[in-house]
């Protein structure tokens, strides 16, 4: 026995620790990880675009609209309302080539209003949407 302490007599108390089951214990465990640890280490690999301003070209047959914080949608500078961003939107579509919509939406407005705006381009068929951004600030 570890420590030398003899064989136990009936009645006393086995004061040593065994140590065998730990050991098996942490011996899987070491398995699991080393099983586990590469593949959790694998993802999919993916280019992601570097932080920079790409500046835009817009035409004159380009749609402007913006969304303020208070969820008012303008139609080049001029205030419109869904339904007749709908309208307009489903003429603009007919067009060809069709437009390209710009939209320019506050920091702080909520995602439904612009969201709304997107479903309207959408089911009227004016799909070339791009979204313009200030550029990054300078530190």
């Amino acid at each position: 026995m570890a420590g030398g302490g003899g064989p136990i007599k009936e009645g006393e108390l086995n004061n040593e620790i065994n140590v065998v089951p730990l050991v098996d214990i942490m011996l899987v465990l070491l398995i699991i990880f080393i099983i586990t640890i590469p593949v959790a280490t694998k993802a999919v690999r993916v280019n992601l675009p570097v932080n920079f301003n790409q500046p835009t070209e817009t035409k004159p047959e380009d749609i402007s609209l913006s969304v303020d914080f208070a969820g008012q949608v303008y139609w080049n500078d001029g205030p419109i309302t869904l339904d007749n961003l709908a309208l307009m939107a489903r003429e603009e579509a007919q067009k060809k080539p069709a437009p390209q919509v710009h939209i320019r939406a506050d920091k702080r407005v909520s995602y439904n209003y612009v969201a709304d705006v997107l479903t309207t381009l959408q089911r009227n068929f004016l799909l070339k949407v791009a979204f313009i951004a200030e550029p990054p600030h300078a530190e």
